[in-house]
């Protein structure tokens, strides 16, 4: 990990396990520009045609629609910025949930009173994943697919086992 590692800082204990977890956005920016160019190039064709018949109007609402399209991009790729970082150590599990404004949530866990609670469905798969510790419960990886999720479930609970086992010392002989 670098020193520009949101997830270590310098005094600290290694990480067992540490993630970042970002929503996916499947539609890159060269893709946006490209979608954008496509709307307005057909909205301005369509409303040329409705110019010229001599319902001109139509023109300025067909510029309107465009508008709220890009408006909607701008509010998806907005809500992108949200993350959750979470790092499991020998001694703490500590969960961070940062939203599209900025605003931080933290939770800070005993690795070996914190278990995993799923939310399974048959078809689907994992559906929710909960951190639970002493009466709280938390939702983690909400923003994952449901495949990815259990992944990162299994992971985490890996983590959280080598933790409740404690530091492991190596003896030479």
């Amino acid at each position: 990990m670098s020193d520009n590692d949101p997830i270590r800082h310098s005094g600290e204990e290694p990480a067992i396990f540490a993630a970042v977890i970002t929503p996916h956005r499947s539609l890159s920016r060269a893709g946006f520009i490209t979608l954008m160019t496509t709307i307005c190039g057909i909205s301005f064709t369509g409303g040329l045609f409705f110019l010229s018949i001599g319902a001109w109007p139509v023109f300025g609402f067909m510029g309107l629609d465009v508008l709220l399209i890009y408006l909607a991009f701008r509010a998806n790729y907005r809500a992108a910025a949200a993350y959750e970082q979470i790092r499991v150590t020998a001694s703490e599990l500590n969960f961070r949930k940062v939203s599209a404004r900025g605003q931080v949530t933290e939770w800070s866990f005993n690795p070996v009173w914190t278990r995993l609670d799923r939310e399974d469905h048959e078809d689907f798969g994992l559906l929710r994943l909960f951190l639970v510790s002493r009466g709280q419960r938390l939702a983690v990886a909400g923003e994952l697919s449901p495949p990815e999720r259990e992944s990162f479930a299994e992971a985490l609970a890996a983590a959280l086992g080598e933790a409740r086992r404690g530091p492991v010392r190596t003896v030479i002989v």
